[in-house]
């Protein structure tokens, strides 16, 4: 008769071997968790609050201060750059850059810009009656106001919050030189508005912040708005939108497929 042997592994002394990881798992970078619109949704309003809360009362904190005389301080050379860039924030940026998309062929992402750049705008313009903060130059003396001066109440920034809703939108549709320079030149719309002299350094958080809550804002109800008016093409816009920030998240090495692509 045949002896039969167990094959099987004998247990480790430590316990039972614990089995891989699946695939994919692990941390999440940043990049998958700000992908998330209700977590941008999230971020963009808590700051929002937390910049305007302390804005309030005319307070202008002994670091923001320094901050704000070092930026504007810089030389007047940069005025012409500067100012070429500010216009990325206006509110004509919105249906420039929706336009833009529209004749690009990418008519999904056209809407979202336009409804992102300007809402971000008419909403800063309430924050601002809201919190009624002041122009650096009632605030600060010694301030340096470079061209037309700014007029109206200073927190927040709605250049700087129509700059980063447009750059958000856009940002999973580009390519890895498009994305380089939209992230590097949105922060600088908002430096710019603290070089002029319109803006104190926490306007400019806050204009960002409420940019980010409005595009997170525009990404959850776009797809309930097509849905309802285009029932079979509202999946196929929600899967474009998914397989755009997907793409992104490949190509920049942040995503868990990112190992395959390579």
């Amino acid at each position: 008769m045949t002896r039969l042997t167990d094959t099987r592994p004998l247990p480790s002394p430590s316990g039972p071997a614990e089995p891989p990881p699946a695939a994919g798992t692990g941390r999440r970078s940043l990049t998958d968790i700000l992908a998330d619109p209700r977590i941008r949704l999230g971020l963009g309003t808590a700051a929002v609050l937390a910049t305007g809360l302390a804005a309030r009362g005319n307070r202008v904190g002994p670091c923001e201060a320094k901050t704000f005389r070092l930026v504007n301080g810089w030389p007047d050379a940069l005025y012409r750059p500067a100012w070429v860039i500010m216009q990325l924030g206006a509110l004509g940026a919105a249906p420039a850059v929706a336009g833009a998309a529209w004749l690009a062929g990418d008519r999904d992402l056209a809407g979202p810009l336009l409804a992102g750049g300007t809402g971000t705008w008419a909403l800063s313009k309430l924050v601002k009656r809201v919190v009624h903060r002041p122009r650096p130059t009632t605030l600060l003396a010694g301030t340096r106001c470079r061209g037309p001066a700014a007029a109206g109440l200073g927190y927040l920034s709605g250049h700087a919050g129509v700059s980063v809703a447009l750059g958000t939108a856009v940002l999973p549709r580009l390519g890895r030189v498009g994305r380089a320079v939209t992230l590097s030149v949105v922060p600088v719309v908002g430096i710019s508005r603290v070089y002029v002299g319109a803006h104190l350094p926490l306007d400019i958080v806050g204009g960002a912040a409420l940019g980010l809550a409005v595009d997170a804002t525009v990404a959850l109800i776009e797809p309930q708005l097509s849905r309802a008016a285009h029932p079979r093409g509202a999946a196929v816009s929600g899967a474009g939108d998914i397989r755009a920030w997907s793409a992104w998240r490949t190509a920049s090495g942040c995503g868990p497929d990112a190992s395959r692509s390579r």
